[in-house]
């Protein structure tokens, strides 16, 4: 409340600038416990599963989808090339006929087992460059339903797609048992429905996504079905369980238009498909296939419940939460029913990922996973556009009728943004670098993300208010001056009052110019998030305009109302909140999986983005409410409240009461056993064997290795390049290495001929010994072009090839029947310079060769492994037991 104090010698009422604690109290409380009720129903509100006898032959039963999830984690890890692989494949199929056989009679359902032969994957965008993918021996199973009776309906048909096999490491409850499940569901559901079609459904259970999408690009490379496709609906996890929100959708809106309209419990956020396309994410799904290859428009669904146990030996059944495939299979199979029954689909192809082909794309989000707001970027641009220009038009009319004064105020309260910004992230920042030396761990909040609040949020909201109390400060002693001169008949103090409910408003303008300058930003660059930005400008500038503004300057100020800040946040807070939580809950989550290259980067590097990240936040969404502050009491509990939470959290590290990571939240890990026979520089010699341990983690794995023993040593002096990455920090142990491979296991590269001249060629063999896995690095500093062959068969054809730090990188995966032998024609480039120094030449040729074996010594290894480590997979990582060889330039 703002006082009253009477004037005795007038008998007048003087406004005192000062502000009730309970207020400021109240205002905190109503953000912390609003935002939190935004994300429990947006994220964490799951519908309840439902059994077969609530939802008939016709609707989507959790109860049913989840049996498929148990029975495929029970295979275990089962990625391309595996045993367990043709398990779960054959579990599927068994699966799908089951779906043919009680499908309604009026339903056409065809079951393919698709075997797909050699092919290669020339994408070039996102993590595609530099690279060329090869396949060989994978089987997909496809499923078709269309009505019996309009065989016309087989001509556009809708293709739902996801993947079976597993990374190593994970037996894949979350990514991707889970969507199978609900894909097998939905065709049972689909089955008994699609008499009534226009439209075919395409169910795509597709193999060697992991490895690099290579199961879609098969299909849309060699299917005949794949010619018959408008749309392709993808489903995809980078988590376990919770909702399966959309982070991609387009570049044509009718998909997500009509899935709006049909989703019960819609969730999708276009903020996720900026940090997706931005390259934030460094990931791709088979959706990228989809929209580049085969020019399709369509949706990209993914589970992102606890990522930190992405591609861990915790995607598991235990943490898939009940609601969550039932949440997804109603969604999508409402979505089908409309979808199916529709007379206009999109039929346009040949547009990009990018959305640049004359579409107009949409902007999307939901409210509370309750519904779901969807415009074109016509509308948003329209709408944005008026925005910017009415208020530059308040703001040009302000400064002009307040003169000087209003022009030097706006300045001042800039400045205040400036130093609140620069005070935010200094103080976060600060803590990032600390944590490191006081903590047994870079990153000791992994397991429990809540820690962030005290060891981020609070110097970053410290760090802001600050800042701004300091541009505050700076502003006052200007207005002070000015009420002086302007006001000289009044009292001292009122003069002194007056000022700084002047400068109180000052700052609450300043957030909306910051906002203002953000939507144009965003606006100029067609930024999907800018709906945000619009929220956060629009909303405090209505409640301001209503109720607080006007444009005489020769109006005494008066203190701002509690009203309009909780007039004018309740949207933004409404839109942001629940997006704001869930991203730092993931970024935290990913910090598991920061280091591609281990000990490539500082170990403060993810808390400096964590703290960056958390400091832009509080700068961002608290402007507002922290410009209520500087005329209240609340400055010094406002102060000690941060530094107590920042305190305790810091002492909960520092004793270790909470560890950075836990069994179900581990650190991410590789074992593997390496036969090197590469060398130094491409020379070969003698088969050195290890057992290397590293961590795409960040930190030390010294807690680690006290823990196994095996005679581990850890540093740097070690390097190791693994092709597709390389290892600067890791530890290694030559521990009864020498068991468990033979040096026939060894791959072999042979040059054949060496043709020399102004156009040199030259011929190499290649013979991968026991893997169907391997990578091969192609020195672009010396090769100008390449061609890669399996026999007679050409896989990598002459042509334009991209580059990746002057190397093209070939990955190569497929099942037992995949070749072993390739031969490789090496066309130099003219304008070669070799140095004469060869301790600093890169080889011409570096091989990985994988096989996915548990060497004795790498058992002992990972039977001593500490519960809080797990294994970690992807495209690029070695299994437990890789051969590296190499051929040097001058051979």
């Amino acid at each position: 409340m703002v006082r009253q104090r009477i004037n005795r010698d007038s008998g007048s009422v003087v406004l005192v600038a000062k502000r009730s604690n309970y207020v400021i109290l109240a205002l905190f409380v109503a953000a912390v416990y609003g935002s939190w009720f935004v994300y429990e129903q947006q994220y964490l509100n799951l519908p309840t599963p439902l059994g077969a006898q609530h939802v008939g032959k016709r609707g989507f039963s959790e109860h049913e989808a989840i049996q498929h999830v148990i029975a495929l984690t029970q295979f275990g890890p089962h990625p391309v090339g595996s045993p367990a692989l043709n398990h779960a494949l054959q579990y599927v199929l068994q699966a799908a006929e089951n779906i043919k056989e009680t499908a309604h009679w009026e339903v056409d359902v065809e079951l393919d087992l698709f075997h797909a032969k050699s092919g290669a994957n020339h994408m070039v965008g996102g993590l595609f460059k530099g690279k060329t993918l090869v396949y060989s021996d994978l089987n997909h199973i496809v499923l078709r339903i269309s009505p019996k009776y309009a065989p016309e309906a087989t001509e556009n048909a809708i293709l739902v797609s996801s993947h079976i096999d597993t990374v190593f490491s994970a037996e894949g409850a979350g990514d991707c048992s889970s969507c199978v499940a609900v894909m097998l569901e939905l065709a049972r559901g689909v089955s008994q429905w699609a008499h009534g079609f226009k439209n075919a459904v395409i169910f795509l259970f597709n193999t060697g996504e992991e490895e690099g999408l290579n199961g879609a690009h098969s299909f849309i490379t060699q299917h005949p079905w794949s010619d018959t496709l408008t749309m392709a609906i993808d489903l995809e996890a980078m988590g376990v369980g919770g909702k399966s929100g959309i982070f991609q959708a387009g570049p044509q809106p009718w998909a997500i238009e009509n899935f709006a309209l049909a989703a019960k419990f819609p969730s999708g956020q276009i903020v996720a498909q900026d940090l997706f396309k931005s390259g934030a994410v460094k990931s791709a799904t088979d959706f990228q296939v989809y929209q580049e290859l085969a020019g399709l428009s369509g949706l990209d669904f993914a589970y992102a419940d606890n990522t930190a146990v992405y591609h861990t030996k915790n995607d598991k059944l235990k943490l898939l939460k009940p609601g969550s495939l039932q949440h997804l299979g109603e969604n999508m199979l409402a979505f089908l029913l409309k979808a199916g029954t529709s007379t206009n689909l999109p039929k346009g192809k040949g547009t990009n990922s990018s959305g640049k082909s004359g579409q107009d794309t949409a902007i999307y989000f939901d409210i509370l996973g309750t519904y779901m707001v969807v415009f074109r970027q016509y509308f948003a641009s329209l709408l944005y556009n008026t925005v910017i220009l009415q208020a530059l038009l308040i703001w040009t009319t302000s400064v002009i009728m307040g003169g000087r004064s209003a022009m030097v105020s706006l300045a001042l309260s800039s400045l205040s943004l400036v130093l609140m910004w620069m005070c935010a992230i200094g103080f976060s920042v600060f803590v990032a670098f600390v944590l490191p030396l006081v903590s047994s761990s870079p990153i000791p909040y992994v397991s429990s993300p809540w820690l962030v609040v005290g060891l981020f949020g609070a110097p970053a909201v410290l760090g802001a208010f600050i800042g701004q109390h300091l541009g505050y400060l700076i502003l006052l002693k200007y207005l002070t001056k000015t009420f002086s001169r302007r006001n000289a008949n009044l009292p001292l103090v009122v003069q002194e009052d007056l000022a700084k409910l002047d400068a109180e408003r000052w700052l609450f303008k300043a957030g909306l110019l910051q906002w203002l300058v953000l939507l144009i930003v965003g606006n100029f660059y067609k930024i999907g998030s800018s709906y945000l930005a619009l929220a956060w400008l629009a909303a405090p500038a209505f409640a301001y305009g209503l109720l607080e503004a006007t444009l005489s300057p020769a109006r005494l100020p008066k203190p701002l109302k509690t009203v309009t800040l909780l007039i004018g946040s309740s949207v933004p807070c409404l839109l942001s909140s629940g997006i704001i939580i869930h991203s730092v809950s993931t970024l935290i989550g990913s910090s598991v999986r920061l280091e591609r290259s281990p000990g490539s980067n500082p170990e403060w590097l993810g808390n400096v983005i964590v703290a960056m990240f958390i400091a832009a936040i509080a700068c961002l969404t608290l402007v507002y409410l922290l410009s209520y502050i500087h005329i209240s009491g609340a400055k010094v509990p406002l102060i000690i409240t941060t530094c107590l939470l920042f305190g305790i959290s810091l002492t909960v590290i520092q004793l270790g009461v909470v560890p950075p990571f836990t069994e179900d939240t581990a650190r991410a890990v590789n074992v593997v056993h390496v036969v090197d026979m590469a060398g130094a520089n491409g020379k070969k010699q003698e088969p050195a064997s290890y057992i290397s341990l590293f961590s795409t983690t960040p930190g030390n794995l010294v807690k680690e290795v006290e823990q196994i023993g095996e005679g581990f040593t850890c540093g740097t002096v070690k390097p190791l390049d693994f092709v597709t990455f390389s290892v600067k920090y890791g530890c290694w142990s030559d521990k009864n290495a020498n068991i468990g491979w033979h040096e026939t296991d060894i791959p072999l590269i042979h040059v054949e001929n060496d043709i020399k001249g102004d156009n040199r060629v030259t011929h190499v063999s290649i013979d991968t010994k026991l893997s169907t896995r391997w990578t091969l690095g192609i020195n672009t500093d010396e090769v100008e072009d390449f061609q890669l062959k399996d026999g007679p068969e050409e896989l990598v054809p002459i042509g334009d090839k991209s580059n990746a730090d002057s190397w093209h990188i070939i990955q190569f995966s497929g099942g037992n029947k995949a070749p072993r032998k390739f031969s490789l024609t090496l066309f130099w480039a003219n304008n070669q310079t070799h140095k004469k120094d060869s301790n600093t030449k890169q080889p011409l040729l570096k091989l990985r060769t994988d096989v996915d074996r548990i060497t004795s010594p790498t058992e002992t290894v990972l039977g001593k492994l500490p519960q809080w480590c797990s294994l970690f997979g992807k495209s690029t990582s070695p299994l437990t037991l890789a051969f590296l060889t190499s051929l040097p330039v001058d051979f």
